[in-house]
């Protein structure tokens, strides 16, 4: 790694630090929000057959795990933050997960 570009990535944590630490920090700070998102459980498994995901791909792709989404599925629970913003966008952009599915896969079996 060229010791410029590392130089300056410790100084950005340096100085993310700071700032987490309530110090006065030499950076820039945007904050980003989002729409709330909800989703019904027959939503979720609509979007996963839709997708043709194994319960077991979409919980790795939602970093969860099988009964969290099945819970999810059938109603007893709601997805929270990231992993309902990512099943969100996949029900609105299936393409961009079926083009990172097969790219993995690729990766895989080389």
């Amino acid at each position: 790694m060229n010791n410029n570009l590392f130089n300056e990535m410790i100084s950005g944590f340096v100085e993310a630090k700071k700032y987490r630490a309530g110090k006065k920090a030499k950076m820039r700070v945007s904050r980003v929000t989002f729409e709330p998102v909800s989703m019904k459980p027959a939503e979720i498994r609509l979007v996963r057959t839709r997708l043709r995901f194994s319960p077991r791909e979409f919980a790795e792709f939602l970093c969860t795990r099988v009964g969290t989404l099945r819970s999810w599925e059938q109603g007893s629970r709601k997805p929270q933050s990231s992993a309902l913003r990512l099943s969100a966008i996949a029900k609105e952009k299936p393409a961009l997960l079926l083009e990172r599915r097969a790219l993995i896969t690729k990766l895989s079996s080389s």
